[in-house]
């Protein structure tokens, strides 16, 4: 096999509260990570020189800070590997929307070369080499939607209703280290457990900070809650985009049909398994 070409799927966080915060500055978390039919493309092509390419066209950011280019790295220098990667990337996933696209490029990257460069990695140890790239990255190797703690890096598989998502894209940029680092945040939610807790019952301890910075956010998550049929209206990550949840595609599409001017947005399926999770597995857990 010398070529691939892969999906890396957006996510949303149906929840996120901040438990608390490390002495080493990283916030304590709970979440749960629901997985979209909604992706970037991937195309990796095998490459025996050892030179790591990137091809991004839609993309303003330098090759060397690209999460794909800095996963690729990675991998290759902790395996050894003399071998290389031309990679091209084809952007779906707004970049700094909270649906973890850049996280999910690199989990998708890692997964693609473990097969591409023949390394048979077991899922543990690219989750532990995943976590090094970024906090959101072990979700997308996990496979499957997931109540996460620690960091995020904490994992347990979690079961969720089949459900659809109108996802809203405010025109705005939200930076996520002024989001943590604004002392207006709470950090002090107390901890829950899974089971016997209702997602509903959730809530996103970042929405009033960004809310009151980015006024676009707070306008379209407010046309959201406003909504009939809807079971969870929040916004995702550190945002900027803020969805609602709907039983059924219908419902979510004639929600669609209406959002507000100025504003962009898609509707998704929810998924219950990472498109690649199939191919981790075959190497083993």
């Amino acid at each position: 096999m010398a070529r691939m070409t892969c999906p890396a799927p957006a996510k949303l966080n149906l929840f996120l509260h901040v438990v608390g915060q490390r002495a080493d500055g990283y916030h304590l978390l709970q979440t749960v990570f629901r997985l979209l039919d909604f992706s970037d493309e991937l195309s990796f092509e095998l490459r025996d020189d050892g030179q790591i390419k990137l091809t991004a066209a839609t993309l303003n950011v330098p090759e060397e800070q690209n999460l794909c280019v800095q996963a690729a790295k990675c991998l290759q220098d902790n395996s050894g590997t003399t071998l290389g990667v031309d990679i091209v990337l084809k952007k779906q996933i707004p970049m700094g929307g909270g649906l973890g696209g850049g996280s999910s490029n690199a989990a998708t990257t890692l997964m693609a070369l473990n097969r591409l460069w023949n390394l048979n990695w077991k899922k543990n140890t690219l989750l532990e080499l995943g976590l090094q790239l970024g906090a959101d990255v072990p979700v997308f190797i996990f496979g499957e939607n997931a109540f996460a703690e620690g960091v995020g890096e904490k994992l347990s598989a979690i079961k969720l209703p089949v459900a659809w998502y109108l996802v809203l894209i405010p025109p705005v940029h939200v930076s996520t280290v002024e989001i943590f680092s604004n002392k207006e945040l709470t950090r002090n939610t107390i901890p829950i457990k899974i089971p016997g807790f209702s997602i509903g019952q959730g809530h996103n301890d970042l929405e009033p900070v960004v809310c009151r910075l980015y006024p676009e956010v707070a306008i379209g998550l407010d046309w959201l809650k406003q909504l009939e049929n809807t079971t969870i209206a929040a916004m995702s990550g550190s945002g900027a985009c803020v969805f609602a949840e709907f039983s059924t595609e219908a419902e979510a599409n004639a929600a669609y049909a209406n959002i507000p001017a100025g504003m962009t947005g898609f509707v998704a399926r929810g998924l219950d398994y990472h498109p690649m999770r199939g191919l981790l597995n075959n190497n083993g857990e």
